[in-house]
């Protein structure tokens, strides 16, 4: 019965969920059968000690002699007491140790796990989520889960088996004492499964609410300069103020229900208590039980009671735990956009080309490229331009593969993308984009990002190729400076140089660039420009452009127009003709460096591309 009620209250609770977290532990069975012995042995031990010091005092109250308890050894009582009591207190130290090693084993699993789960499915992974509410799954999610393996799974074991000793003990001392207690044990037990369902709602609430908070906080965090600049502080601290109420209101209710619970569980186990004091006052009286034994007898119903109390007061717990299992293991099993099982040989030619292209986001806004043919060979460079929408970037995140083509293929050296790996894939393909992320290491371990084994010479190449060798000079510790959380601590158009000095020190052959040249000044920008003419001697070099000036110093500009190629030629050439290009080099001139786009980066699936 009380096995019945545990599972229901597991089912209802949500700790099936949690559970499904079990196939992590896939070489870690054996630490997760410790920890469940362990659990049994902690607090049967805590029960076997108090049961034989009430053995003791009984005794001693009566006048009744001691018995030899091991006869033959030599062993008194007292002896026996001390080494349970020294037994049971290991029990408790190696519960510990040994369910939180699983517990952190778990977590070290999760973390990475959630890493390659976002990773498989990037970029869609991250789109629509904010970086706070990552790190709260990544952070707190993963360890809420902690708090169930090292705490709840063993004593949920432990509330089975020690409360059915405890009883055959009362059994043996007298049955009615035994069936006297029974009912409160199914009470106690049952208590959160009365609210199960308003647990589970509770604490997906205050999971959510506090994954906004984090992601509000991170958002306001990182755009202090900007609220600054526009005097906006106080808006934004008042956004904050309400997001942290709402979280504050969650967790209330959360609160409300768990103390009612407490209550409850706390009430039952003192009127148990009473009852089996009552109940075993009246057998002593009636000479149906020895005085000897009415402490040992108390000391059992209450070590029956308390490891079923200990467990539904974690439970309460679970509505938070199932949600932070659910949010977890989405992300943890999140299905590949792509399917990486190419086993192509990696070709040697880098020639890339895009046959009769096709490509929508299922969005019901129709295909994004139809009909896309496009040819880069080594030592070229081409430029794809085009209004905001018209495919460019979708091109570019296709040929990363992102995401697969709907019909059609592309193909380096003959070979079709999707029968290499994706890691030979990635290496063959170096990408610049437009915003660019350094991470917060020195300027030479960013630079080795794609090619950690690369000499320091090699570093110093990629950077004079890239033109950017006097913005290491000119950095305090040059190569040994700090880049900042997200290159902060460099200029927007320093980190466009580095980023393209990084891509060429991966020696991909093919060079992707999203308008690299968007943060630079004009001097900068004619040295990047003088670059690019050695650069595309061993490179196939295919670049998103909007500025005139970048555009000019293509080979060949490819024109795209609602997912087509409408034109196709070299800059003049394509004035000469008077059509769309020449209408956006018209426009061009009345911007000061770009032809108008505002074009998404990174695609979300509903739309832009």
């Amino acid at each position: 019965m009380i096995a019945r009620i545990f599972s229901g209250l597991a089912a209802r609770q949500g700790a099936a969920g949690i559970l499904g977290l079990l196939p992590l532990l896939k070489g870690r069975r054996r630490l997760l059968a410790l920890t469940m012995l362990s659990g049994v042995l902690a607090q049967g031990g805590t029960l076997a000690s108090l049961a034989c010091g009430a053995w003791l005092v009984g005794r001693a109250v009566t006048g009744a002699a001691l018995p030899d308890p091991l006869p033959g050894f030599g062993v008194s009582g007292f002896w026996l007491f001390g080494i349970v009591v020294v037994a049971a207190a290991g029990a408790r130290w190696w519960q510990a140790h040994i369910s939180h090693a699983l517990a952190f084993a778990l977590i070290e699993t999760l973390q990475i796990g959630i890493y390659d789960g976002l990773e498989r499915a990037a970029p869609d992974s991250v789109l629509g989520r904010q970086t706070g509410e990552l790190a709260a799954i990544a952070t707190s999610d993963a360890e809420l889960m902690e708090h169930f393996y090292a705490h709840t799974l063993a004593d949920y074991v432990g509330a089975l088996l020690v409360p059915l000793a405890a009883l055959a003990g009362l059994c043996a001392i007298h049955p009615v004492m035994a069936a006297a207690l029974f009912p409160f044990l199914v009470l106690v037990a049952s208590v959160p499964y009365w609210l199960a369902r308003r647990a589970g709602e509770q604490g997906a609430l205050a999971l959510a609410e506090l994954g906004r908070l984090n992601a509000r906080t991170v958002e306001i965090v990182q755009g202090l300069r900007e609220l600054a600049i526009f005097g906006r502080g106080r808006d934004f601290l008042a956004r904050l103020a309400r997001q942290t109420e709402l979280l504050s209101a969650a967790q209330r209710r959360y609160g409300s229900r768990a103390g009612l619970e407490l209550a409850m569980i706390d009430g039952l186990t003192t009127l148990a208590v009473l009852t089996a004091a009552l109940v075993g006052s009246v057998l002593v009286a009636g000479a149906g039980l020895d005085r000897a034994l009415f402490p040992l007898a108390l000391v059992l119903a209450g070590g029956a009671l308390t490891p079923i109390a200990e467990v539904t007061q974690t439970a309460r717990k679970l509505g938070e735990l199932r949600a932070g299992a659910a949010r977890v293991l989405t992300i943890f099993h999140q299905p590949a956009r792509i399917a990486d099982q190419g086993r192509q040989t990696v070709p040697q030619d880098a020639t890339v080309r895009f046959e009769h292209v096709g490509f929508g986001y299922g969005n019901g806004r129709g295909d994004v490229l139809d009909g896309f043919d496009l040819s880069l060979s080594p030592g070229e460079m081409v430029a794809l331009v085009g209004r905001s929408g018209a495919g460019k970037s979708t091109a570019a995140n296709l040929l990363l593969r992102f995401w697969d083509v709907g019909s059609g293929r592309i193909s380096i050296g003959g070979c079709d993308i999707r029968t290499l790996p994706v890691d030979a894939l990635r290496r063959l393909v170096a990408y610049v984009p437009q915003d660019v992320h350094l991470f917060n290491e020195t300027v030479a371990d960013n630079l080795r990002l794609g090619a950690p084994d690369a000499a320091m010479d090699e570093v110093e190449r990629a950077v004079r190729l890239a033109q950017a060798a006097d913005v290491v000079a000119g950095l305090p510790e040059g190569y040994r400076t700090m880049c900042g959380e997200r290159g902060m601590r460099l200029s927007g158009g320093q980190r466009q140089r580095l980023a393209i000095a990084r891509a060429l020190l991966t020696r991909a052959p093919i060079l992707l660039l999203d308008e690299a040249s968007s943060n630079l000044d004009a001097e900068n920008e004619q040295a990047l420009h003088k670059a690019f003419a050695t650069i595309k001697r061993d490179h196939a070099v295919l670049v998103i452009a909007h500025r005139p000036s970048t555009i000019r110093q293509a080979d060949r500009i490819i024109v795209l127009d609602a997912g087509r190629i409408v034109e196709q030629g070299r800059h003049d050439e394509l004035l000469t003709l008077g059509g769309l290009y020449a209408d956006l080099m018209a426009s061009a001139r009345h911007s000061p460096v770009a032809i108008p786009d505002g074009e998404n980066r990174t695609v979300p699936p509903s739309g832009l591309p």
